[in-house]
Order: structure tokens, then C-alpha cells, then sequence
């Protein structure tokens, strides 16, 4: 019988021990969602995909992590904001205004990056694999 306990206990704590991977906040989720204003907002590791943000005011806002896969950012203001590790692909970047953001290991492949503003902008060790990038300072070796 204890045998039996220690063997479920061995099974069960590692399980309860084992956290979700910290997210954002709802809240700013649901604003972002509803108004398309959301500076400063924490969508860290949010799953943003296929969302619609077009013309989003996205200043200073902490997206590290979050999944934007085919979201389109077509206009969005996201200057200043937190994108590492961020996966954008697929997404629509057009119009956008990516100044003194953080881009560093953002996957931008299969993107299209249409007259985007990257002035100023960190973009270190960027995925661009067949990512569509026109008149916008993003290049293989860095910006152009």
C-alpha cells in the first residue's frame, strides 16, 4: 500500500510543481482586442495570432515572446516596444513603425515587411527566411 502512495506521489508532485509559462495580462489582451490602444501594455508570451491590429498603438508595450504569427501590424505604431523572441510569421508588417524597438531573435520568416520604420531599431540574430522585405532598412548582415 505505501508503495503503491509513494509511486503516485512520485508521479503527481512533478506535475503540480510545473508551471505555465508566464503570460501577460488579460486585461491588456482584451483592450488591445477592443480599442487597438494598448502603450505600455505586458503581451508577453500572449498568443496574438491572427489578430487584426491594424493601426494598433503599440508603444513601449512588452510583446517578448508573444505569437503574432499572421497578425496583421499594418500601421501599427510599436515604437520602443519589446519584440524579442517574438514570432512573427507569416505576419503582415506594413506601414509600421518598428523605432528604437527591440527585434532581437525575432522570427519575421514568411513576413512581409512593406515600408516598415526599423530606425534605430535592435535586430540581432533576426530570422528572415523567404520573409518579403521592401523599403525597409532589414537585411541580410544587418540593416541596410
Amino acid at each position: 500500500m505505501k508503495r503503491n502512495i509513494l509511486a503516485a506521489l512520485a508521479i503527481v508532485t512533478p506535475l503540480i510543481i510545473i508551471s505555465p509559462a508566464i503570460a501577460g495580462n488579460p486585461s491588456d489582451v482584451q483592450r488591445l482586442l477592443t480599442t487597438g490602444q494598448c502603450m505600455g501594455c505586458d503581451l508577453s508570451n500572449e498568443d496574438l495570432s491572427y489578430a487584426h491590429l491594424i493601426g494598433a498603438d503599440l508603444r513601449k508595450a512588452n510583446l517578448e515572446g508573444a505569437n503574432l504569427t499572421e497578425a496583421n501590424l499594418e500601421g501599427a505604431d510599436l515604437t520602443q516596444a519589446n519584440l524579442k523572441g517574438a514570432n512573427l510569421t507569416g505576419a503582415m508588417v506594413t506601414n509600421a513603425s518598428l523605432n528604437d524597438a527591440n527585434l532581437d531573435e525575432v522570427n519575421f520568416s514568411l513576413a512581409k515587411l512593406y515600408d516598415a520604420d526599423v530606425t534605430g531599431a535592435s535586430m540581432d540574430n533576426l530570422n528572415i527566411t523567404n520573409a518579403q522585405i521592401y523599403n525597409t532598412g532589414i537585411g541580410i548582415g544587418g540593416p541596410e
